[in-house]
């Protein structure tokens, strides 16, 4: 019996004699039942698999290039360590980059880099244009090491300012709107408003608090850009929001009104919706976030006196310089606790001291 062949394929008896086939490259198998060994069907699966084998080989970077350097550093231990959001975020900039990926490295200079910075804010945005920068000093910074690059061309570019005129996009919440806020919020809603403004979790992190992240009176909640836990105790105020939460079996602590974990995206529009008929009565003003809590939070907490690394334990963050790694520290839950004792404290005497939010009266 003539044996088939076909270039890049191998094609074999398994050890039941049942005949297998697939392609060498990448590991595409070809169903033999539906496309039987050695008809026309059969043929035309191998030039079809062989055709995408060659596009997708042609899309690689090219070593020697941009992205050849970006592809290293997706390799790397640094990148696998990142948070999901970091990762998410470092992905785009590198299709941002994807029509220039041919660049060779030779060609890459300060001057190039700050231009693609230039353009990347007149398309992006000046935020999203920083991000880039940072991204690819990133991929400098590890190609030096391995000789793929002499040196961080990406440092020299002077980051974006933020522009004069445009207005905060997460700014603090008045006492008032707080108070209004979490009275007219339906009792699933109020749990998870009360829950990031009582700890200053980032929305998308007090979403995915579980049961088991809580222990002693303390939430261990990982950050999504830090990854690492950090303690945030339970004060007296969260912790009675929490008893009159609606009871529910999920694993998570906050649930929606069917007791199911929320989704970002979920409780994002449950929330854009019902600050918006918040907005039309007058009794919120324009601009408020969920992410503005946490600065409510962090700005609360700065006016009482305390110290920028304080606030930043509570918060989970850290800075490049320090470079700090959280873990369950006693020590550190300690320092969190006095924090948020501060916290409850300036809110209750802030409480005591506003007056009734007016309506504002629309001509």
């Amino acid at each position: 019996m003539t044996r088939i062949r076909v270039k890049g394929f191998k094609i074999f008896d398994d050890r039941h004699g049942k005949p297998r086939c697939y392609h060498r490259a990448t590991g595409h198998k070809i169903d033999l039942e539906k496309t039987p060994l050695g008809s026309a069907e059969f043929f035309a699966e191998c030039a079809r698999i062989a055709a995408i084998a060659e596009a997708r080989k042609a899309q690689a970077p090219k070593p020697g290039t941009l992205g050849g350097l970006v592809n290293a550093y997706f390799q790397t231990e640094h990148f696998g360590n990142l948070a999901d959001a970091t990762k998410r975020d470092y992905r785009k900039c590198a299709d941002f980059l994807h029509p220039i990926r041919d660049t060779p490295v030779s060609a890459i200079t300060t001057p190039l880099m700050s231009g693609i910075h230039d353009k990347a804010a007149g398309k992006i945005g000046w935020r999203r244009a920083n991000m880039v920068r940072t991204f690819l000093s990133q991929v400098f910074r590890y190609a030096i090491p391995k000789g793929l690059i002499d040196r961080d061309y990406a440092a020299g570019v002077i980051p974006k300012p933020r522009p004069k005129d445009r207005p905060y996009a997460n700014r603090p919440w008045t006492v008032e709107e707080r108070a209004v806020v979490l009275d007219r919020a339906a009792p699933h809603v109020r749990a998870v408003i009360a829950l990031i403004m009582n700890s200053g979790l980032d929305p998308s992190d007090a979403l995915k608090l579980r049961r088991d992240e809580i222990a002693d009176g303390v939430m261990w909640a990982s950050h999504s850009r830090v990854g690492n836990p950090s303690p945030v105790p339970i004060g007296p105020t969260l912790k009675a929001e929490l008893a009159r939460a609606p009871k529910h079996d999920a694993i998570t602590i906050l649930a929606t009104s069917t007791g199911k974990p929320w989704t970002y995206n979920g409780f994002s529009t449950v929330w854009h919706r019902f600050k918006k008929k918040l907005e039309a009565e007058g009794v919120v003003q324009p601009g408020l976030t969920l992410k503005g809590l946490r600065h409510t939070v962090a700005t609360t907490l700065r006016e009482a006196g305390l110290e920028e690394r304080q606030i930043a334990d509570l918060l989970g963050q850290k800075t490049p310089s320090m470079a700090r790694h959280y873990s369950r520290s006693a020590n550190l839950a300690d320092r969190n606790r006095l924090t948020m004792e501060t916290l409850e404290k300036e809110n209750e005497r802030r409480s005591r001291v506003v007056k009734p939010f007016k309506k504002t009266v629309k001509p």
